[in-house]
Parts: structure tokens; sequence; C-alpha cells
């Protein structure tokens, strides 16, 4: 039987490792102190998801408050897969800046720590407003860790998204005060239920609130039409902290599940499926942006950045439907889509100087590709099979499979023309980057075949993985389980 103060470890650990770094100023010790913090928090990762699998919800409640009014901790089979996955890129990012990337400005390890803790805090929390505070405490750590080393492209990049996260900070709280002014509360356990047994006269302010929530969860995804931010933005970053901002897209889309379920569900009332008709066309239309991107780009970085946004729309297309098998598609290849958009950050930020190096960089690329256009017999491919498996036999279906097989096929011809020019035409490295390359040291690739040596396990372990996604397909569509868990808690209403 887990300790349900054990929901304490992915956020408490990162956050004293952070202090713990600002007390000694030595490089090495603080590479240390992050890489076997993210060890840690993989191993943690692993024992929550363990636990989660058994079906029961786990709850904690910070300071012994009373479930409505004080801050609790949730963990379910969607909240420790998501864990695992932020930990698992964390390492790759980590172990990837321990290269000497990591001395080009200070606290960087302190701001690597804390966004860790931003995120597993966002996937744990068990109210509105907490979920806002992770949000903040991961934004601002992004905030810096994009401009580290503060270069113009960078600094350039950090500003526009500083700006347009504010704004969407902003809108965020608007939503939580309408939705609070109506139903009094903002515990997502407690809100599904007012939600469910409210008024006809609160329809209005109820679907403002989603909607509203809608737009922010979709400018922290990047979904179409406020997707323009994030090409820059990550093509700017520095190859461990675009590896690491893989998982940002994904809490925008775990935010967009998380409460498409739980408080806009099949037993929401008035406001059941609010979500739905918005997403499918932001979706489709965020697949057709980033494919285009992709197919327009010059660079190896860029490329990459613009096939993430492709991965969100793919993603977001299966999780519009809200059905089980749907779900279940789009969490199966949300996992892949985040270790392939990793893997190929790594990649695109390897300098081949020599050509040594240039070969394997090319093999890397290689492999990396296959897996992020989805081509077979990788799980990407399978993650794209279940979506267009789960769609319908309708107009939205026909949108959503044009949308998905138009997009690998550009995708397939992207890479090979931005993989010929990188590797086998003569090039020189400021073409193949949209700055300065950063020397580093051979052993750059190893956090990058790590990366793509998990996306072959999961390959491998196909079977498995696929079960887990449908259990926690299950899990999210009976909403009525995670409320009573939350709800009957000592201490609960």
């Amino acid at each position: 039987m887990m300790p349900a103060y054990a929901l304490m470890l992915p956020v408490l650990t990162p956050i004293v490792a952070a202090c713990v770094v600002l007390l000694h100023d030595g490089p090495r010790w603080r590479r240390g102190v992050l890489i076997g913090t993210s060890i840690f928090l993989v191993a943690v990762a692993t024992w929550l998801l363990i636990v989660a699998d058994g079906g029961a919800y786990s709850v904690y409640r910070l300071g012994d408050w009373p479930v409505p009014v004080g801050i609790v901790l949730v963990l379910d089979r969607l909240s420790a897969a998501m864990l695992l996955l932020s930990a698992i890129v964390g390492v790759l990012g980590a172990w990837r800046a321990s290269d000497g990337t990591d001395r080009a400005a200070p606290h960087f390890h302190t701001l690597y720590l804390l966004q860790l803790a931003g995120l597993n805090g966002a996937f744990l929390a068990g109210d509105l407003f907490n979920l806002f505070v992770f949000f903040e405490l991961l934004l601002i750590a992004s905030y810096a860790l994009m401009v580290h080393g503060s270069t113009t492209p960078r600094l350039r990049a950090g500003m526009h998204y500083v700006v347009l996260n504010l704004v969407g900070s902003s809108l965020f709280l608007v939503a939580i005060g309408v939705l609070y002014g109506v139903a009094g509360t903002l515990n997502l356990a407690d809100l599904a239920v007012r939600i469910a047994a409210a008024p006809a006269a609160d329809t209005a302010l109820l679907r403002s609130g989603a909607l509203l929530l809608l737009v922010v969860f979709a400018l922290k995804a990047a979904a179409a039409p406020l997707s323009f931010w994030l090409p820059g933005a990550y093509t700017a970053a520095s190859p461990a902290v675009a590896a690491l901002f893989a998982i940002m897209t994904k809490v925008g889309v775990y935010a967009i599940i998380r409460t498409g379920t739980l408080l806009f569900g099949s037993e929401a009332g008035a406001v059941a499926g609010v979500y739905g008709p918005w997403l499918t066309g932001a979706a489709v239309a965020t697949i057709a942006v980033g494919a285009l991107a992709a197919f327009g780009a010059t660079s190896v970085v860029r490329m990459v950045a613009a096939l993430l946004v492709v991965s969100v729309g793919t993603m977001l297309c299966a999780v519009a439907l809200f059905t089980e098998q749907a779900l279940a598609a789009a969490l199966f290849y949300l996992v892949h889509s985040t270790l392939a958009a990793a893997a190929m950050f790594l990649v695109a930020g390897m300098v081949p100087a020599r050509e040594s190096t240039r070969v394997t960089t090319g093999t890397l690329f290689t492999i990396g590709a296959l897996a992020i256009a989805g081509v077979p017999p990788l799980a990407g491919f399978l993650g794209k099979a279940l979506i267009l498996q789960a769609t319908p036999p309708d107009a939205r279906g026909l949108w959503i499979w044009s949308a998905v097989l138009g997009s690998s096929a550009l995708a397939v011809i992207a890479l090979a023309r931005v993989g010929t020019a990188s590797f086998w035409e003569t090039a020189t490295v400021q073409e193949l980057h949209d700055e300065a390359p950063i020397r580093t040291r051979p052993s750059s690739g190893y956090p990058a075949g790590g990366a793509l040596l998990v996306i072959i396990l999961l390959t491998v372990f196909a079977g498995p993985a696929g079960d887990y996604s449908r259990r926690t397909a299950q899990q999210l569509v009976t909403a009525g389980g995670y409320m009573q868990a939350v709800l009957s808690t000592p201490g609960g209403r």
C-alpha cells in the first residue's frame, strides 16, 4: 500500500534539489545533482505507474484540509503515465546538457529542476487554481531556459514567448473566475459535480468558462491558430532545452483531456461535449499549418519544431472525439511523438564536424526521421493507425483521414529533402542551423541514441503499452470514479 504523501515526491524532490544546487558552485556537483534527481524521478514515476495501474485513485490532501478547500494531488493512470514520460525526457535533456552546454549561463540546473517540478505538479493537480500555479512555475522556468546563453535569436524568441504566455495566463485567470463565480469551487471533482447539477440559467457562463479554458490549453499545446509561436521558440532554444520542451505542449493536451472528460464529459448536462466541435477544426488546421511549415523548412531544427506541431494536431484529432477508443489511440501516440520529437531535437543539435560524426549523426537522423514521420514498423505508425481506426466514417472522419495521411506524406518528403541537404550534400554548418553551432563532445549523440532506444522499446512492447492506454482511456470516460475517490477521501464533501 502506497502512502498518500508519496505523491509529493515528484514535486518536492526537484524543488529541494534546486535549492541544494544553489548552495554549491561546482559544475560537476550541479550536474551530478541534476542527473541524479532526474534518474530518481524516473524510479519514482515507474513506482507510481505500477501503483496507478491497479485501477485505484491515490489522493493526498496537503495540510489535511478538507477536499473542496485545500490543495489536493490526485494520481490515476493518465497522470502516472505523464509523470514517467516527463521524467524520461528530463533525463535525456539533462544528459545532453552535461556535455558543456549547461555552462553557457548560470542557474541552468536550478531552472531545469524547477521546470520538472512544474510539469509534475501540473499532472498531479486536483484543482484548477493549482493547475494554474504549476503552469506558471514551469512557464517562468521555461522563460529563462529558452534564453539560456543570451544569443540574439533566443532573446527575440523568448520575448515573443513571454508576452504570448502572459496573455494566456490572464485568460486562464478569467476562466477560473467565471467557473468559480458559477460553481463556487475550483476542485476538479467538486466542480464536475456542480457543473452537472447547474441550472439552465448558468449554461451560457459555463460554456464561456469552458471555451476560455480550451483557448488557454490550446495555446499551451500550440494548436492552430495559436501555434505560430512554437517554431521560433523551440528553434532558438538549446538542444537540451528543446528536448525538454517536447513535453511542454503535452501539458496543454493533458489539460484538454482532463477537463474535457471530467468537467465537460457526457455527464456534464448542458455543457457536455463543449470542446468537441471546436477542437476538431483546430486539430485539422494544426496539422495543415505544421505540415506546410515542415515542408518549407530549411533547417533540421525548424523542421522538427514544425513536425511537433503536426503531432499535436494528430493527437487532438483523436482527443476531439472523446471516445474510449480514440482517447486510447491518442495517449499511445502522445508517448511516441514526445519521445520522437525529443530525439530529433537532440539530433538537430549535433554538429557533424568530422566525417565520423557526420555518419553517426546521419544514422541517428534517419532512425529519428522514420519515428517522427510515423513510418512502419515503429510505434508512430501504430499510433496513427489506431487514431484512424477510431475515427468515425463521416464528414469529420474524412477531414481527419485526409489531414493525417496528407501530413505523413509531406513529412516524409520534408525529412528526405532536409536530411539529404544536411548529410549528403555539401553544406556549411551555418546552413544547417538557425544560429551559430555550439561545439560539443562526441558523446553528445548518446542522449539521442537513448531516446531512439526508448522508442524502439515502445515499438517492441506496443502490446502492453496499448493495453495500458486502453485501461487509461476507460478510466477517463468513467469520470465518476475520479469524483468518488476525491470526494470520499477523509475530509472530503
